[in-house]
């Protein structure tokens, strides 16, 4: 039989729906996702759990499987890099990170991507967990910035920023425009920049 392949594409595209991850360290990682991103679990059992923070039924599920072994050099092999969660306004992203940092909870990296602001953290197994605001406020028009954006070409890692320096910032009574524009200048860069690659914890 012949198939006309372009009959069998979609008509529409399935929506996202959660990440699966094998572990270790069962435990931990439920308290981890408890606390960086407000995933509940659904449920918890010896062999895994299933965590939402939203309507949907899970959206991060966690598999205990036997004989799993420790990944060797994970910070630096192919594959998932991160995970990310957006918080809908600037005040309290950066309140997020407060609470955070007051539980010994900090993210390795910054960057100001140009289109979102976002703090990488790492999860007991080493997996990237990306905290990020929108810097337009506005899906389309943060898609549309890195459709047409010329420094978004040039440079989509963005610039590195200190968390500290921009909770200072904040204090001081910046909004979160002037924030994002003196970040992309360099005015909060960290004293030594970190590395892309994932710091491997194993």
């Amino acid at each position: 039989m012949t198939v006309n392949r372009n009959r069998c594409r979609p008509i529409s595209g399935p929506v996202f729906h959660h990440t699966t991850f094998a572990t270790l360290k069962l435990d931990e990682m439920v308290e981890f996702y408890k606390k960086v991103a407000g995933l509940e679990p659904v449920f918890h059992g010896k062999g895994g759990a299933w965590l939402t923070n939203d309507a949907a039924n899970h959206r991060i599920a966690l598999l205990a499987l036997p004989d799993l072994i420790p990944p060797e050099n994970k910070g630096h092999t192919s594959g998932l890099h991160h995970t990310a969660f957006e918080y809908d306004d600037f005040e309290a992203w950066v309140d997020h990170y407060e609470r955070l940092a007051i539980e010994g909870i900090e993210p390795f990296m910054g960057l100001d991507h140009g289109m979102t602001m976002s703090m990488y953290y790492q999860d007991p197994e080493g997996n990237g967990v990306e905290i990020q605001v929108d810097n337009f406020a506005d899906w389309r028009s943060s898609k549309e910035y890195m459709r047409t954006s010329q420094d978004f070409s040039d440079n989509p890692i963005g610039e590195y920023f200190d968390p500290v320096k921009v909770v200072a910032a904040r204090a001081d009574g910046l909004s979160h425009a002037e924030v994002h524009r003196r970040a992309m200048a360099g005015t909060y860069r960290p004293e030594a920049i970190p590395e892309v690659h994932l710091p491997e914890l194993w």
